[in-house]
């Protein structure tokens, strides 16, 4: 089970449809990535990776994705994800990023 971070409940909105990925890595760590479109049409996008425990290791989203389509973006952020998770990319400071 996720335990979800702030940065989760900032992104969350029943109201808008999403497309999401989820993933689990061999070492355990799990990935969530989420892209909507927002009420006027702004592609946005969520990801977070969790630990075995389920713990957020990191959470972000990205309030704004200017010329991005929802495919576009989903399969940035799943790229990015999974470059953190597996320390590809240092994992980042900011948790939130509008």
């Amino acid at each position: 089970m996720r335990v979800r971070d702030e940065t989760y409940w900032q992104w969350a909105d029943a109201q808008l449809h999403c497309r999401c990925h989820d993933e689990a890595l061999s070492d355990g760590t799990t990935l969530d990535v989420q892209v909507r479109l927002s009420r006027v049409g702004t592609t946005q996008l969520f990801l977070g990776v969790y630990g075995q425990d389920g713990r957020a290791l990191l959470e972000e989203y990205h309030a704004s994705m200017p010329g991005e389509t929802m495919t576009r973006a989903l399969v940035w952020g799943v790229d990015r994800a999974r470059a953190i998770a597996t320390g590809a990319l240092p994992m980042p400071r900011q948790r939130r990023r509008a």
